[in-house]
């Protein structure tokens, strides 16, 4: 993590020529790897899956992520606290990312001044003006870019998106996703208030945020139930489904967002909500939906899925391994004008009914990381975009963020992608950004 010293990237200045390094013995990619608990330790294993993926370089505020990660490592790595050390270094061609999500923007926008290309865990940013300026970043200094939304190099998702793109299910008006798990009455607990065992590691964990006094529940994994440091499961489960919606539709940015929810059930420490549930417009008719509920487990669906996009023609559910399709029935007279119709009625419906050219459809597979860190290491060496490079895995966190905005604001919220503003509602633009705390610059 990044201490309060300054220093200057000599590395700034280096664009091709750095590329020319990557290509070593066995065309290695030097990684650096910057946050190593929990998700960073999966994502550094997903790169060990590849033997051109050299761990470089790993830095933690925490000994046991560190040592772990350096026992795994197939190598002896320098370890680092600071994680500007690694950017300092000459011999680092890229870096992975998976620290909190409000330093991911910092750690970033650094990156690529010193010359290095990024893998950035998801979700991408804390608010939709970091986010730009990573895009912008990115795009100054010529840097290869993944944001860690690793659907996106799954051959079987690239597959349903296909079928989708096809126009097999017809207009798809509405895509539901479900965030379901029961954590009543618990959840993460209160613990007792007290001093930062370490108030130098407390103070360099807080980074840009603001700081508050310790408390062991806002640090290292349980930091996505606060505010400060993260969106809550809307931005870290729901930009997993708002990026695959978003991409078996062909859909850029929504139009309009709104939200409703609350902690109505749970006896912790949280700030974010335990129900929930966002709408957004996107043009041509299609509406996206989050329902969020951590007080009750029962299936979202009659097919328990993770995600449903329901078309004229049929549905497709979809899994964590694998998807399918229900055909829909189409009547081939017109329906009267009665809800609900009668039993009798709806058998008749049936009967006369006719499927809509479909057939039923289950397709498995495996979304694992590690076929999105191949994905990042052959674009290190190629200079081609990546699956899912910064300016994509923004306009899916960004639409993620609006929702709790829209929910914060109690609003409707119409929104220009364009220009990155409301243009409904003036108040609702202060949450687009927020002051870094002191001496924290992003630029």
């Amino acid at each position: 993590m990044m201490t309060r010293r300054n220093f200057s990237y000599a590395a700034a200045a280096t664009t091709a020529t750095s590329y020319s390094r990557i290509l070593g013995a066995n065309d290695r990619v030097r990684m650096g790897y910057i946050g190593l608990g929990n998700r960073g330790d999966q994502v550094h294993d997903a790169f060990l899956e590849h033997g051109d993926a050299q761990t470089a370089a790993i830095c933690d505020l925490k000994d046991e992520y560190l040592d772990l990660a350096h026992k795994n490592s197939r190598g002896n790595p320098p370890r680092f606290k600071d994680y500007r050390r690694i950017l300092d270094s000459k011999d680092i061609d890229a870096v992975a990312i998976a620290t909190p999500d409000h330093w991911h923007a910092l750690m970033f926008v650094d990156a690529c001044k010193a010359g290095k290309d990024v893998y950035c865990e998801k979700p991408l940013s804390l608010t939709v003006w970091e986010g730009r300026k990573m895009v912008e970043a990115a795009e100054r200094y010529r840097r290869v870019s993944q944001t860690g939304i690793h659907r996106r190099s799954a051959k079987f998702l690239k597959e349903a998106v296909d079928y989708v793109k096809s126009g097999e299910l017809g207009h798809v008006t509405m895509a539901c996703a479900y965030h379901i798990v029961n954590e009543w009455p618990l959840g993460i607990g209160k613990p007792a208030p007290g001093p930062a065992p370490n108030e130098e590691e407390w103070d360099r964990w807080l980074g840009p945020a603001p700081k508050v006094p310790y408390n062991s529940n806002r640090m290292y994994y349980n930091f996505r139930w606060f505010f400060h440091y993260s969106g809550g499961q809307l931005t870290n489960m729901g930009v997993h489904y708002m990026d695959m919606m978003r991409w078996a539709l062909d859909k850029g940015a929504p139009e309009a967002v709104t939200a409703m929810g609350g902690k109505w059930a749970m006896e912790d420490d949280r700030e974010i909500p335990d129900t929930l549930e966002v709408l957004w417009r996107f043009e041509g008719g299609t509406m996206f939906r989050f329902t969020q509920v951590n007080a009750n487990a029962a299936a979202g669906n009659v097919q328990n899925s993770e995600m449903e996009l329901r078309g004229t023609k049929g549905t497709m559910y979809l899994h964590g391994n694998r998807w399918e399709v229900v055909p829909e029935k189409i009547s081939d007279h017109a329906r009267p004008v009665r809800t609900p119709i009668g039993r009798d009625a709806q058998r008749e419906l049936e009967r006369s009914g006719r499927s809509a050219q479909i057939q039923p459809k289950v397709v498995k597979g495996n979304a694992g990381t590690e076929f999105h860190t191949r994905n990042f290491l052959d674009c290190v060496k190629s200079r081609e975009k990546c699956n899912c490079d910064v300016l994509t895995g923004h306009i899916s966190t960004s639409a993620t963020i609006l929702g709790n905005i829209a929910l914060k604001t109690k609003s409707y919220l119409e929104w220009d992608a364009r220009a990155e503003q409301f243009t409904n509602n003036a108040a609702a633009n202060q949450y687009l950004k927020y002051d870094y705390r002191p001496p924290y610059k992003l630029g």
